[in-house]
Protein backbone atom coordinates (compact mmCIF):
# COMPACT_ATOMS: atom_id res chain seq x y z
CA UNK A 1 0.00 0.00 0.00
CA UNK A 2 1.31 3.44 -0.93
CA UNK A 3 1.86 6.09 1.71
CA UNK A 4 2.94 9.72 2.12
CA UNK A 5 5.14 11.32 4.75
CA UNK A 6 3.93 14.71 5.90
CA UNK A 7 5.69 17.35 7.96
CA UNK A 8 3.01 18.36 10.47
CA UNK A 9 2.86 21.93 11.77
CA UNK A 10 0.42 24.25 13.49
CA UNK A 11 -1.03 27.56 12.41
CA UNK A 12 -3.62 29.02 14.78
CA UNK A 13 -4.07 25.64 16.57
CA UNK A 14 -4.91 23.83 13.32
CA UNK A 15 -2.77 20.92 12.10
CA UNK A 16 -1.42 21.30 8.57
CA UNK A 17 0.87 19.07 6.56
CA UNK A 18 3.27 19.45 3.66
CA UNK A 19 4.65 16.48 1.77
CA UNK A 20 8.15 15.83 3.10
CA UNK A 21 9.48 15.76 -0.47
CA UNK A 22 8.59 19.46 -0.77
CA UNK A 23 10.36 20.46 2.47
CA UNK A 24 13.97 21.58 2.11
CA UNK A 25 14.64 22.56 5.74
CA UNK A 26 13.07 23.80 8.97
CA UNK A 27 14.68 26.88 10.49
CA UNK A 28 14.44 29.05 13.58
CA UNK A 29 13.23 32.61 12.96
CA UNK A 30 16.01 34.91 11.84
CA UNK A 31 16.39 38.47 10.69
CA UNK A 32 13.81 39.21 8.00
CA UNK A 33 14.44 42.12 5.65
CA UNK A 34 11.20 43.94 4.80
CA UNK A 35 10.42 44.57 1.15
CA UNK A 36 8.32 47.66 0.37
CA UNK A 37 5.17 47.45 -1.75
CA UNK A 38 4.59 43.72 -1.24
CA UNK A 39 1.39 42.03 -0.04
CA UNK A 40 0.82 42.04 3.73
CA UNK A 41 1.49 38.28 4.04
CA UNK A 42 4.99 38.66 2.59
CA UNK A 43 7.19 39.08 5.67
CA UNK A 44 10.25 39.83 3.56
CA UNK A 45 13.56 38.20 2.64
CA UNK A 46 15.98 36.05 4.60
CA UNK A 47 19.59 35.20 3.87
CA UNK A 48 20.00 31.52 4.70
CA UNK A 49 23.43 29.98 4.13
CA UNK A 50 24.18 32.43 1.33
CA UNK A 51 20.81 32.07 -0.46
CA UNK A 52 18.00 34.60 -0.34
CA UNK A 53 14.44 33.36 0.17
CA UNK A 54 11.09 35.15 0.18
CA UNK A 55 9.23 34.43 3.42
CA UNK A 56 5.43 34.24 3.65
CA UNK A 57 3.51 34.43 6.93
CA UNK A 58 0.83 31.71 6.72
CA UNK A 59 -1.26 33.36 9.46
CA UNK A 60 -1.56 36.48 7.29
CA UNK A 61 -2.00 34.48 4.07
CA UNK A 62 -4.93 32.64 5.68
CA UNK A 63 -6.39 35.88 7.16
CA UNK A 64 -5.85 34.69 10.75
CA UNK A 65 -4.93 36.86 13.74
CA UNK A 66 -1.21 37.61 13.89
CA UNK A 67 0.95 36.75 16.88
CA UNK A 68 4.47 37.50 18.00
CA UNK A 69 7.15 34.97 17.07
CA UNK A 70 8.25 32.81 20.00
CA UNK A 71 10.55 29.84 20.66
CA UNK A 72 8.14 27.51 18.85
CA UNK A 73 7.88 29.62 15.67
CA UNK A 74 9.62 28.07 12.65
CA UNK A 75 10.31 28.89 9.02
CA UNK A 76 9.73 25.92 6.73
CA UNK A 77 11.71 26.24 3.49
CA UNK A 78 9.65 24.54 0.78
CA UNK A 79 10.14 23.89 -2.90
CA UNK A 80 7.43 23.83 -5.53
CA UNK A 81 8.80 23.29 -9.02
CA UNK A 82 11.63 25.83 -9.34
CA UNK A 83 10.37 28.12 -6.57
CA UNK A 84 11.83 27.94 -3.05
CA UNK A 85 10.20 30.03 -0.33
CA UNK A 86 9.83 30.10 3.44
CA UNK A 87 6.57 29.72 5.34
CA UNK A 88 6.35 31.07 8.88
CA UNK A 89 4.36 28.67 11.07
CA UNK A 90 3.51 28.62 14.79
CA UNK A 91 5.35 25.35 15.42
CA UNK A 92 6.51 22.18 13.69
CA UNK A 93 5.32 19.05 15.50
CA UNK A 94 6.36 15.85 13.79
CA UNK A 95 6.64 13.81 10.63
CA UNK A 96 3.84 11.29 10.15
CA UNK A 97 3.40 8.61 7.51
CA UNK A 98 -0.17 8.32 6.25
CA UNK A 99 -1.43 5.45 4.11
CA UNK A 100 -3.08 6.69 0.93
CA UNK A 101 -6.32 5.10 2.15
CA UNK A 102 -6.32 7.64 5.01
CA UNK A 103 -6.03 10.66 2.70
CA UNK A 104 -9.23 12.10 1.26
CA UNK A 105 -10.03 14.99 -1.03
CA UNK A 106 -10.87 18.28 0.65
CA UNK A 107 -14.48 18.40 1.92
CA UNK A 108 -16.74 20.91 0.16
CA UNK A 109 -17.50 22.79 3.37
CA UNK A 110 -14.55 24.01 5.39
CA UNK A 111 -15.55 26.94 7.58
CA UNK A 112 -13.26 29.95 7.78
CA UNK A 113 -10.66 28.70 5.33
CA UNK A 114 -10.08 29.04 1.61
CA UNK A 115 -10.21 25.40 0.50
CA UNK A 116 -8.25 26.12 -2.71
CA UNK A 117 -5.13 26.10 -0.51
CA UNK A 118 -5.76 22.47 0.43
CA UNK A 119 -4.71 19.34 -1.44
CA UNK A 120 -6.61 16.95 0.81
CA UNK A 121 -7.23 15.84 4.36
CA UNK A 122 -5.25 13.12 6.13
CA UNK A 123 -6.72 11.25 9.07
CA UNK A 124 -5.28 8.92 11.66
CA UNK A 125 -7.04 7.85 14.86
CA UNK A 126 -8.66 11.09 16.08
CA UNK A 127 -6.19 13.39 14.27
CA UNK A 128 -7.11 15.39 11.15
CA UNK A 129 -4.39 17.12 9.13
CA UNK A 130 -5.11 19.63 6.36
CA UNK A 131 -2.63 19.03 3.52
CA UNK A 132 -1.42 22.22 1.87
CA UNK A 133 -1.41 22.53 -1.91
CA UNK A 134 1.71 24.59 -2.60
CA UNK A 135 0.69 25.24 -6.20
CA UNK A 136 -2.41 27.12 -5.07
CA UNK A 137 -0.86 28.83 -2.05
CA UNK A 138 1.81 30.40 -4.22
CA UNK A 139 -0.07 32.60 -6.68
CA UNK A 140 1.64 33.57 -9.91
CA UNK A 141 2.44 36.96 -8.34
CA UNK A 142 3.97 35.17 -5.30
CA UNK A 143 6.04 32.93 -7.58
CA UNK A 144 7.39 35.91 -9.51
CA UNK A 145 8.26 37.64 -6.24
CA UNK A 146 10.01 34.52 -4.94
CA UNK A 147 11.90 33.96 -8.18
CA UNK A 148 13.18 37.53 -8.18
CA UNK A 149 14.78 36.92 -4.76
CA UNK A 150 16.44 33.60 -5.68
Amino acid sequence: MASRQLVIFKVNDEDFGIDINQVNSIEKPMEIFKVPNTPDYVEGLINLRGKVYTVFNLRKKFNLPTMEFDDSTKIIIVKEKSVMVGFIVDEVNEIITFDDSNIESTPEVIAGFDRKYLGGVAKRDDKIVLILDLVNILSLEDQKLANSSN
